[in-house]
């Protein structure tokens, strides 16, 4: 999938992004860590960023895995992460994770990005749920959430180990295919 929205493109990530898309998460490495614990891991060095890569997209080619990146048409500057992960096909349902540069933050992109990929979800995919978990304290991610339809389903209890070795509780949102007006 392949979309266009104000000077953004959305696509799939692929293996020939491996410098920008390193860029991308070094530049962020720090405020990464906790929530992103597992990318910010693996990705230390070029080389292991090109091995994850890889993985990703194989993943992908079996629908376990739906990496996509927005990038800056004007710049050539990748500005974010979406994925698509932690696909249950007994349902169907996935979790939706993103993350943006700092310097493009709070400005509707993820929002508009995730609009895109939800239909996606819904309508190629064939997926029945789609679900997001965020910390309490992300503000960002919780207002994707519920602009994108998103209902708040309740807060586990320590359900995430960040990187410092903190255990979180996190707010599970989800949307439902038949309440999504795009479906």
């Amino acid at each position: 999938m392949t979309r266009g929205f104000d000077h953004y493109l959305l696509r799939q990530l692929q293996v020939q992004d491996l410098e920008n898309y390193f860029s991308l998460i070094e530049r962020n490495r720090k405020r990464l860590e906790d929530f992103f614990a597992g990318t910010v891991a693996i990705t230390r060095t070029l080389e292991d960023t090109r091995i994850h890569l890889e993985d990703v997209i194989s993943k992908a080619a079996k629908k376990q895995y739906c990496p996509f990146i927005v990038e800056d048409e004007h710049t050539g500057r990748i500005i974010s992460s979406i994925q698509v992960k932690n696909f249950d096909w007994n349902v169907p349902k996935a979790e939706l994770g993103y993350y943006i540069d700092e310097a493009y933050e709070g400005k509707g992109i993820v929002t508009k990005a995730t609009a895109l990929i939800i239909g996606y979800c819904f309508r190629e995919l064939d997926l029945a749920k789609l679900f997001i978990r965020t910390h309490e304290a992300n503000a960002g991610s919780r207002k994707v959430a519920e602009k994108n339809g998103f209902k708040l389903e309740g807060t586990i209890r320590k359900d995430y180990k960040t990187t410092s070795g903190r255990f979180v509780d996190l707010m599970y949102y989800g949307l439902l295919k038949e309440e999504y007006s795009g479906a």
